[in-house]
């Protein structure tokens, strides 16, 4: 496994960290406070120009031929600037799992319109535990579906949602018409519009196997690492920006030995979340077993995620907390993160399960 990056890789990334830090980074989140949506749409139209949405599928659909790790360094930059977006619920939890498990009629259907912008769509998020989730029966050629998806980013602004339901006591993966849904939508401290999705009979024409239920998991709580890694590398960046700002007692505080431990545990966390992250986004792009690895991933950078966080707010002390400083963004960004695909206790546990530990 080489995690260096290619030079195509470099230019992709820095063209999204300029691209994104020219709309004032976290500055974007304070001004989404009241629109529905969520995210701009003039930054999503931007986005879909310079072939962010299809950046991981292949040309004949519309892409631009690259692969899930290209489009993860993307979600990396998303994560560090804390700029609100659909494009991991677009790309990585509905597209990829076209991309990689679909049928030819199905990427020919839905990959070029994720690819070319012209639909935002949305997959609540998989059940963990059997008896939960909307269920699946068949009816008339179809299927029809009822229950309710919890907490589904985006929702409100989505034009199709690829929800998870029990076929025949098998998940299956159902595309359905978001018109067809109602949507309560959720108070919670995250900038990506959660919804609770009621399914009372709704009809779904298409649907995709067992291995594409699981991938949306799987590429979702991938993306959602690389997410985590840009957020808490910008925590490290701004935490060690004030330490060598700040004085304190004639000195600026970056000088105390505790603030420097405080911040050499934050890299070692940056850094091992990176490799972790990495390594298993680079396994389900070379298209191999990555289930064990991305639930490693999950785990160690969600709880390293908030242990960055957790010291940055000790270096700064009071001015953390307050409203108008950036880094409470991170800190609700940090406890929603960690909690998408899954916390590190669920995956932890799924681990202990597949080593017969529990």
């Amino acid at each position: 496994m080489d995690l260096s990056l290619t030079e195509d890789q470099e230019l992709i990334a820095s063209t999204a960290r300029e691209l994104l830090e020219s709309r004032a980074a976290t500055a974007g989140t304070r001004a989404l406070d009241g629109v529905p949506a969520g995210y701009s749409a003039a930054l999503w139209k931007e986005m879909v120009e310079l072939g962010w949405t299809g950046l991981a599928f292949p040309e004949e659909h519309g892409g631009v031929g690259g692969d899930f790790l290209d489009v993860c360094l993307l979600f990396e930059q998303l994560g560090y600037a804390q700029v609100p977006s659909p494009l991991l619920m677009t790309v990585a939890c509905c597209g990829m799992p076209i991309a990689r498990f679909g049928t030819s009629g199905q990427k020919e259907r839905w990959l070029g319109a994720i690819s070319n912008g012209e639909i935002v769509t949305a997959a609540p998020l998989p059940w963990d535990h059997p008896g939960e989730g909307p269920v699946a029966s068949r009816s008339d050629g179809g299927f029809v579906l009822e229950g309710t998806a919890t907490f589904v980013p985006f929702a409100a602004s989505a034009e199709h949602l690829l929800v998870v339901a029990r076929l025949e006591d098998e998940p299956h993966a159902f595309w359905v018409d978001a018109a067809d849904v109602t949507l309560k939508p959720l108070g919670t401290i995250g900038a990506d519009r959660p919804c609770h999705v009621e399914l009372d009979g709704v009809r779904a024409e298409d649907a995709l196997g067992p291995d594409a239920a699981e991938a949306i998991s799987l590429f979702g709580a991938a993306a959602t690492c690389a997410e985590m890694v840009g957020a808490a590398q910008h925590v490290l960046d701004m935490t060690v920006q004030y330490a060598t700002e700040r004085e304190q007692f004639g000195r600026a505080i970056g000088s105390f030995q505790a603030v420097q431990h405080h911040c050499a545990n934050m890299a070692i966390d940056v850094l091992g979340s990176r490799f972790i992250a990495y390594e298993a986004i680079w396994l389900l792009s070379a298209n191999r077993d990555a289930a064990p690895e991305v639930a490693m991933a999950k785990a160690w950078v969600s709880d390293a995620y908030e242990r960055v966080c957790s010291l940055g707010h000790q270096v700064h002390g009071a001015i953390g907390f307050t409203q108008e400083h950036d880094l409470h963004l991170f800190s609700e960004h940090a406890m929603t993160a960690s909690l998408s695909f899954g916390d590190a206790d669920l995956h932890y546990d799924d681990l202990a399960t597949g080593l017969h530990l529990d």
